[in-house]
């Protein structure tokens, strides 16, 4: 098996605090992209924020994944996640506090994250999300699949309330 493609994004309601996450795995980018819309997987997530949603989305399938044993490249147009191995350091001698001594907001997560990409043979690459159509290329259509179906299930959970 060769490198997998993994596309995240996700989509919150800020007053109700409730987020869907959504992942496409890509292992044969060459398949029609009507084929891989039937693969991407959708979890519901409550209490959250736009940021640890996005996180909590990632680290939901690369817990599922971290004994799989191929290189993984990581799409998002998070920058909060994009920004974290930068941060690492930094993070990890403060204990993830604040300079005021403060614990941070989603401590929880990045040390979640940090002891999942140590485990993992993974690369972030960041996307440029909502881009023009014609300005989009086979990574950015992949991208779109999750980010279209986030929305939509965010949407359809408001309509149900």
């Amino acid at each position: 098996m060769g490198d997998l493609l993994l596309f995240t994004d996700g989509s919150v309601n800020a007053q109700s605090g409730v987020g869907f996450g959504a992942c496409l795995l890509v292992e044969d980018p060459t398949l029609s992209l009507d084929t891989h819309r039937t693969q991407v997987r959708l979890k519901r997530f409550e209490n959250t924020t736009s940021t640890r949603l996005e996180l909590q989305v990632l680290l939901w399938i690369l817990g599922e994944l971290k004994d799989v044993g191929v290189k993984l490249i990581i799409h998002t147009d998070s920058q909060n996640i994009l920004g974290l191995k930068k941060r690492r350091s930094r993070l990890e001698q403060n204990d993830f506090h604040s300079k005021a001594g403060k614990l941070l907001n989603n401590s929880d997560l990045y040390r979640e994250f940090y002891d999942l990409i140590d485990q993992l043979d993974c690369r972030l690459v960041k996307v440029k999300g909502h881009k023009l159509s014609e300005d989009k290329d086979g990574t950015d259509l992949f991208f779109t699949l999750v980010d279209r179906a986030s929305r939509e299930a965010l949407r359809k959970d408001i309509e149900q309330q």
